[in-house]
């Protein structure tokens, strides 16, 4: 309750910097498309490491509804074209049109083909590098263009956003696998539960995005305590061993993909019902929604630590965390503390998964699988079983991960984490804030 108090204060709050930015650059912005029942959009921001780029035309079509139309960058980079229903675009980006300053990077696509649908928005991102010249000091790839300072900038930024909203989802996982030592591999559908969730009740029943967040995190969480009493409690009962209920969860997992893909195809489905405005301090730019959910993910982040720390539940929770049947000898409900840490676990992969959507306007039926390997990752690098190390190693995941695109092509930046796993386990198996202990 704590957390979603927090969630709830810090989404209203932001709405103002929101509205407020926006009308700031309605002056410099194209006019914007906002789908509705019959229309939808795509469109999009043109920057590169220097800023927006303006003045850049690019083309949207359809050759089978013998469709084209054409938008130009505004001052603050942004673009968008309005398309008459669901069909497979093409967006190309006029090169002629581009300033001496920037170029496609050589890892860039154009055209780009989009699967769009009345009632959302579509965003497409064409990857613009500085004009490429002959390196004379520094590090450099050919692949992603210069490295220079304002582009180390950028990326940290991304990284800590990227390592924030992991940590929502990492923490969960943690703390699942601290009170009962299960390794959950069907975590990872509970973010792209409340990624699509989100888009349910953002874009088709039209609620406002708080409420849709918020709705998606309670649906999230109560997910959780269904699974706890359908499914884990009656199998701790039974005295299912780990190696089995792993196995399950894998099975649940695939099974929850499969509803997904059933349910809502396999194109990336857009929460935000317009293209989402962008906001620079200093050298970072980000998009708005990208810093709501990265303040919504720190302060829900802070009440979980509250929680664990001043509470009297979240210290029994992490007296089962040290010791179960100490903890049971003294008096706690195990089975109670356990529901409640699949409720929680569940509830911040939701909330994770919505704000994921949130900052990249995309949800897809495998969002949670593409981050599942990152989870372990943190949850092994921080230590497994402990809530704060699950924060630190997703931080830390989070800023390699979006780093090592300046050196790496970005299909590559998941096998970075892969390594992190790998030599941790090697290097130090019980994590940066895990405790060693004896075999045999």
């Amino acid at each position: 309750m704590i957390a979603l108090s927090m969630l709830a204060a810090a989404l209203v709050g932001v709405i103002g910097l929101q509205a407020e930015s926006a009308s700031a650059t309605a002056t410099a912005a194209a006019a914007p498309c906002v789908a509705d029942a019959e229309t939808g959009c795509i469109g999009g921001t043109l920057q590169n490491t220097a800023g927006p780029v303006e003045g850049v035309t690019i083309t949207v079509s359809n050759e089978d509804d013998d469709f084209e139309e054409s938008a130009t960058t505004a001052a603050n980079g942004t673009w968008a074209v309005a398309i008459p229903g669901r069909a497979r675009y093409t967006v190309e980006l006029d090169e002629s049109t581009l300033p001496s300053t920037a170029v496609l990077a050589d890892t860039a696509v154009n055209p780009v083909e989009k699967l769009a649908v009345a009632g959302a928005s579509s965003t497409v991102d064409f990857n613009l590098v500085l004009d490429a010249t002959p390196n004379t000091g520094g590090s450099s790839n050919t692949a992603t263009g210069t490295v220079t300072p304002t582009r180390l900038l950028q990326q940290f930024a991304l990284g800590i956003r990227y390592g924030l909203i992991l940590a929502l989802a990492a923490v969960g996982l943690s703390l699942i696998y601290g009170t009962t030592g299960l390794s959950s591999f069907s975590h990872g559908e509970q973010v792209t539960l409340g990624a699509l969730l989100t888009f349910v009740f953002s874009i088709q029943l039209h609620w406002p995005i708080v409420l849709a967040v918020v709705a998606s995190v309670i649906l999230s969480a109560a997910s959780g305590w269904v699974q706890d009493v359908i499914l884990w409690k009656p199998l701790r009962k039974r005295r299912v061993g780990l190696v089995q209920l792993m196995i399950v969860t894998i099975g649940l997992s695939l099974a929850l993909q499969y509803a997904f893909q059933f349910r809502f195809g396999g194109s990336t489905l857009q929460v935000l019902p317009s293209i989402a405005k962008s906001w620079s301090i200093g050298p970072i730019r980000l998009s708005i929604p990208s810093y709501i959910a990265m303040g919504c993910a720190t302060l829900v982040l802070v009440g979980v630590a509250l929680f664990l720390q001043r509470t009297r539940t979240g210290r029994a929770t992490r007296a089962i965390s040290d010791n179960p049947a100490l903890a049971a000898a003294s008096g706690i409900d195990v089975d109670k503390i356990i529901r409640l840490v699949w409720i929680l676990a569940t509830g911040l992969a939701g909330l994770g998964g919505a704000l994921l959507a949130l900052a990249f306007n995309g949800a897809a039926w495998d969002l949670g699988l593409q981050m599942l390997l990152l989870m372990f990752a943190a949850v092994t690098l921080g230590g497994l079983g402990t809530a704060y190390g699950a924060l630190i190693g997703s931080l830390i995941i989070g800023v390699v991960v979006e780093m090592s695109t300046l050196w790496l092509p970005s299909s590559l930046k998941f096998a970075v984490a892969l390594l992190i796993l790998i030599l941790v386990l090697l290097i130090r198996p019980q994590g940066i804030l895990g405790r060693a202990e004896r075999v045999g």
